[in-house]
């Protein structure tokens, strides 16, 4: 008998489930259960491939081959990565587990589906994988299916991925793969929206791009998509780019006995190669999708969508990876006296000029030294290590959403792709200049766009002036603290705990029974101290776990440990848990005083509060087990439940150095809307005046006290009348999202500048 773990329906899950079946598997149940259109499928989960590779004894098999891996030695990383893949392919799939994936696939009746790779440290907002692991569109028959899926797990260990991860500090053999198995939509039209303008980050818009035939002409880059841009507010069209599209890709028949549909470059009718993809009315309707999900996640998403039969339905969407520390406007035409060369897509903003290197092939990456300007007719994964040696990258083909342009943001490098014909008007050897904030490309030095794009570079961090209110951020991903660390930034306003304890993968109740709860709490301490080693001397305000019930039971062990709830969000979650549980608390607290040991800086956050007796309760227990506050040592709490507004002096008296306003979770419970309700979502809104009523209580009441207050969410940020307003009443300071925080700092000072009040 399979366990139960191993394969999953869509339905089944949500965006907690991410450590069973990756970003891309939580996204797609997640978008299910929202009313999204999504089509039907199941996934073979990340238990399912931990079981296979334990079972099979391939572990210490794969370890060897990594173990001392010069990853920058290409004929080595080239051979480990067949040698584990050969494994892999290899290896029988359990049987149990085989005859389940096929018994999924036939009860949906065996249509053609897309098999995707769902890495589960994939698709998160501090870490795009940007196409690491293998897809394979059209797959039909069970067989093929359950072999599509080991190659999944085998793409795992392509040399592309084993690059990247070593590259980005992500352990090989903790990063595990799921695996969605999808109805395929037999697109149209097809294309990627994103809910902000990804090169400006300019969240006010909606960008939507379009092609002719399946979405894989796109996200590769071979083919230059329709764009138009949407204004989020009026839900208008603003802007509309129509590109001339002579082939696209399209399903034909069943091929060479494989079990994979063939798909073929065909001719676009004539009719369609000038015309704009998308009607006005559909791309409205398909911008509003994007609205609903990014209300529905609560951030900018990155969202792949199809049209088969005058119906749309969405595939896929993660967060937006890459969104700018400041949104950085294409501004004023420069009087630039060097020659055009070329124009294409804005794709990722800035300007260097460099020595031309055309690569037509992978093999040829190694010729792109530091500092060269990279030229192709589109990249691929296989770029990436030359794309990293780059100062720019230009293309022939492609969109703001092509391979190129999302890594290049990543990167931090500007770029320009669609151009054209790069690879035929520029020459090895030859100097250009390249403008990723517009689209252009200049033959040698273009002294205008340089100085311009150093001014560019300059306004957007010209937050370093001081403000009296301190700007922290909120952070969850270790790897993500020294690179942050080093931003004009006062310290961490809320270090989420979830992720830590995700990455550790199983539920802390599950280590105690298996005698592992000392392993539990190294692990929870290392993940603690990235942050707080980075930051030191600022502070870091660590906030204890506050997984809800279903998010545990996602953990390794967690069924066993937590009981269904119809509404997890009011349930046993937060400070309950600590005095209802204290021997598993106490694995959180020993780490948090392990790593004060070496870090004074680290303090504690306690969420979810219902009342002033469960705080003393909280209080209590972390003294007793050892951590009692101190000039050195503050103890905060989350505002987030109408019970702390309305008897916030009350918790105050129990003895809190601060407070920290949950801003969605107080709206939500104040406004008794549900923000991920797609019906609802409309209405959920920071600035509402019952809200607004209880920030202004919670900051005068916490000032007249004489304890700090500050505000965790992106509602600062977006809301510049609101920051304006928390500043008046005397916030101590905001946290915010990487992404904003330069953006914040200007906000905070024109408001302290408006208010005549002077930083320290």
């Amino acid at each position: 008998m399979t366990d139960e773990r191993d394969v999953v329906a869509f339905e089944e899950v949500g965006r907690g489930d991410i450590p069973l079946v990756g970003g891309k598997g939580a996204n797609l149940g997640e978008m299910l259960r929202a009313g999204i259109p999504v089509p039907s499928g199941f996934i073979v989960t990340a238990d399912a491939y931990g079981r296979f590779i334990e079972q099979s004894g391939l572990r210490p098999k794969i370890e060897a081959s990594l173990n001392s891996l010069d990853v920058h030695d290409s004929d080595a990383l080239q051979k480990a990565s067949r040698d584990i893949e050969k494994m892999i392919i290899e290896t029988p799939v359990p049987t149990d587990m085989a005859d389940e994936i096929r018994r999924r696939y036939r009860e949906m009746g065996e249509p053609p589906v897309a098999v995707r790779s769902s890495a589960t440290a994939e698709d998160l907002p501090e870490a795009s994988f940007a196409g690491q692991q293998s897809t394979f569109l059209n797959v039909v028959g069970a067989d093929r299916v359950v072999q599509a899926v080991k190659e999944c797990w085998a793409s795992l260990f392509e040399a592309r991925a084993i690059f990247y991860r070593s590259e980005n500090a992500f352990e090989h053999m903790k990063v595990k793969i799921a695996v969605p198995v999808q109805k395929m939509v037999q697109s149209e039209f097809s294309g990627v929206m994103f809910t902000v303008e990804p090169v400006t980050s300019d969240r006010s818009k909606i960008t939507v791009e379009a092609i002719v035939g399946l979405g894989e002409g796109l996200v590769s880059g071979e083919i230059s998509p329709d764009m138009y841009i949407v204004d989020k507010a009026s839900m208008r069209i603003v802007e509309k780019h129509v590109a001339a599209q002579d082939r696209h890709l399209a399903r034909t028949a069943v091929g060479g006995g494989k079990g994979i549909a063939d798909i073929s470059w065909q001719e676009v009718p004539s009719s369609l190669r000038s015309s704009q993809k998308l009607s006005d009315d559909e791309i409205i309707h398909v911008a509003e999708i994007g609205k609903r999900i990014e209300e529905h996640y609560g951030f900018p998403q990155d969202i792949e969508w199809a049209k088969e039969d005058h119906e749309f339905f969405i595939v896929q969407t993660r967060p937006v990876t890459t969104l700018a520390a400041a949104a950085v406007a294409a501004g004023a035409a420069v009087e630039e006296t060097a020659p055009l060369l070329l124009k294409g897509s804005a794709a990722s903003p800035g300007a260097a000029v460099g020595e031309v290197k055309i690569i037509l092939d992978p093999e040829q990456i190694g010729r792109v030294l530091d500092g060269d300007i990279l030229v192709a007719e589109m990249t691929t994964p296989d770029f990436v290590p030359a794309m990293k040696r780059a100062l720019a990258i230009v293309t022939d083909r492609g969109g703001r959403t092509a391979h190129a342009a999302i890594v290049s943001r990543e990167l931090g490098i500007p770029c320009v792709v669609g151009t054209g014909e790069a690879t035929k008007i520029l020459h090895d050897g030859q100097i250009v200049t390249v403008d990723g904030a517009r689209g252009l490309v200049y033959d040698g030095r273009a002294q205008a766009t340089l100085t311009r794009a150093e001014q560019d570079k300059a306004a957007a961090t010209a937050s370093s002036a001081k403000t009296k209110t301190r700007v922290y951020v909120n952070l969850a991903q270790p790897d993500l603290a020294d690179r942050v660390a080093a931003r004009n930034v006062d310290g961490v306003g809320l270090l989420r705990a979830e992720f830590i304890v995700a990455d550790i993968g199983e539920h802390p109740r599950y280590a105690l029974e298996q005698g592992r709860g000392e392993e539990f709490t190294q692990k929870m301490a290392k993940g603690i101290t990235a942050f707080a080693a980075a930051f030191d001397p600022r502070p870091v305000v660590y906030r204890t776990t506050d997984f809800k019930t279903n998010e545990y039971a996602g953990l390794k062990g967690g069924e066993k440990y937590e009981q269904g709830e119809e509404n997890p969000m009011i349930g046993f979650r937060g400070a309950s848990r600590y005095i209802r549980d204290r021997e598993v608390f106490q694995l959180e607290v020993e780490a948090i005083k392990r790593v004060r040991q070496q870090h004074k800086n680290l303090h504690v956050m306690i969420p979810f509060v219902r009342t002033p007796e469960e705080m003393a309760g909280v209080k209590k227990a972390l003294e007793e087990l050892g951590l009692k506050q101190s000039p050195e040592f503050k103890l905060w709490m989350m505002v987030e439940i109408p019970s702390n507004v309305i008897l916030l002096n009350e918790f105050i008296d129990v003895g809190i150095d601060g407070v920290s306003i949950g801003s969605n979770d107080l709206t939500q419970l104040t406004l008794g809307i549900d923000r991920d309700n797609a019906i609802l979502a409309k209405d959920f809104d920071e600035r509402n005046l019952a809200v607004m009523r209880s920030l202004e209580q919670i900051v005068k009441t916490c000032r007249q006290r004489g304890v700090t207050s500050s505000i965790c969410g992106q509602a600062p940020s977006d809301y510049p009348e609101m920051t304006e307003k928390l500043v008046e009443w005397g916030i101590t300071s905001v946290s915010v999202n990487p992404d904003v925080i330069d953006r914040t700092r200007k906000i905070v000072a024109a408001a302290e500048a408006k208010l005549g009040i002077k930083p320290d």
